[in-house]
């Protein structure tokens, strides 16, 4: 599960790159229940062509970033941001380990330190050493984040890379079907029971939306997974897969905003826990 006491290499804020913020905030708003809240701009009169970012509510809460998509040649895609006790010794773990810089770190004012990373086999992911901010607000409930995924093209390499970097440790679980090994990611010196996500490998073929490299992407508890997808597609999104049942885990469903931004809802067995 995730919490937010957000400890060294667990997950602790996630944003959004959008073509279209108004439309973003618009269909996140009907399929998650959340409330966008604009920056303020400084710009007099900006109004909604001004608009270029903000945060996501749920029930008041903090539980997302939006963004104006502005990286030429980039899909529109979430960004998941680990929490580092050092963003500059993050960025020399990432070196060492093969991975590129895309985001030096950087100070955003009181809020903390960033850096942007990509893994050494495509997939972008991003730290986060919290000053005044540690993350987002609720996790682990409706309409919040609840888990991290890697599809990656080389899950040995990636469960190496990202052990180096943060210290997970892992728990290979075969999938129903003979579909093959899922990889559940662990902080280091945590249970078991504080797993935050996993990773499995699957051929450049499958991973279309990123033209064959490897993406992470959230997945959002929600409290009904099929009401959810009617949504998403009532909302002009698409649906990679399900919804289905997954054992032990819920009922799930990986579903494509109308920009192209994948993510995962998940109705989990069970009560949600509590972040």
């Amino acid at each position: 599960m995730i919490t937010t006491d957000f400890v060294p290499g667990s997950p602790c804020w996630i944003d959004l790159g959008a073509p279209d913020v108004p439309a973003a905030a618009a269909f996140y708003g009907a399929v998650l229940g959340w409330e966008y809240e604009p920056m303020d701009t400084g710009e007099e009169g900006a109004g909604d062509e001004g608009m270029e970012g903000g945060m996501f509510r749920k029930d008041g809460k903090i539980v997302a970033g939006l963004g104006k998509l502005t990286e030429e040649g980039a899909r529109s895609a979430w960004m998941i941001y680990y929490s580092v006790a050092d963003a500059d010794a993050t960025t020399r773990a990432v070196e060492q380990g093969g991975g590129t810089v895309r985001v030096a770190p950087r100070d955003l004012g009181e809020w903390g330190r960033m850096a942007q990373y990509t893994d050494p086999q495509g997939g972008q992911f991003a730290a986060w050493q919290p000053g005044s901010d540690t993350g987002i607000e609720l996790v682990d409930e409706p309409g919040s984040l609840s888990w991290t995924e890697l599809y990656t093209t080389d899950a040995a390499a990636a469960k190496e890379f990202y052990g180096s970097v943060f210290g997970w440790t892992y728990g290979d679980m075969g999938l129903p079907g003979g579909g093959g090994t899922y990889s559940l990611i662990t902080p280091a010196g945590l249970p078991e029971e504080r797993m935050q996500g996993g990773l499995m490998e699957m051929p450049k073929e499958h991973l279309t939306l990123a033209d064959g490299k490897p993406y992470w992407h959230p997945v959002f508890a929600v409290a009904d997974c099929d009401a959810a997808v009617a949504t998403v597609r009532e909302q002009g999104g698409t649906v990679q897969m399900g919804p289905e049942d997954a054992e032990g885990v819920g009922r799930l469903a990986v579903c494509v905003d109308p920009a192209g931004a994948d993510f995962v809802v998940l109705t989990p067995v069970g009560p949600p826990a509590q972040g």
